[in-house]
């Protein structure tokens, strides 16, 4: 099992999470590929964009449903400075996940992280495990709970 996927399976249960981790046959690297596999629709999965804050120089997070886009400038005012393009080697850095198996958790280290309220019309979405083949699935209350994200509006 991989570091990353330890780290998500670690956060689930510290934060007393019973989630089944499943590892598809597919990729799930992108939200398309990751609802096709799943099963489920494009806006049950979640989507964790991530932001380098050009003021700051650490990575903000945006968990948006997966056929919704962020809009730069809502993202932007909620997270207080201008925003700009993450690369590869920040995000590794700051969450220790490779682009593409971003979880919305098990970060190591805090995150600012805000939740797209279309998440929240859903019983279930389904995230990403800190792989590109694993994901699980969870309440989105539970999941604002355990990520500590703010519901906002930040789409287009």
């Amino acid at each position: 099992m991989s570091k990353s996927l330890k780290r998500v399976r670690a956060a689930l249960e510290a934060a007393g999470v019973t989630a089944e981790i499943r590892e598809m046959d597919a990729s799930t690297r992108t939200a398309a590929e990751a609802a096709a596999a799943v099963g489920c629709t494009l806006d049950q999965i979640v989507k964790s964009i991530v932001f380098r804050g050009k003021t700051s120089g650490h990575v903000r997070l945006f968990l948006t449903a997966g056929g919704n886009r962020v809009c730069a400038d809502k993202a932007a005012a909620l997270a207080g400075e201008p925003l700009g393009r993450a690369d590869a080697d920040l995000v590794r850095a700051e969450t220790g996940f490779a682009i593409g198996g971003v979880a919305p958790l098990g970060h190591i280290a805090p995150v600012p992280a805000w939740l797209d309220p279309r998440l929240e019309a859903f019983g279930t979405v389904w995230a990403a495990a800190g792989t590109p083949r694993h994901v699980f699935a969870i309440a989105p209350a539970e999941l604002r709970r355990i990520t500590g994200a703010t519901a906002a509006d930040f789409t287009a």
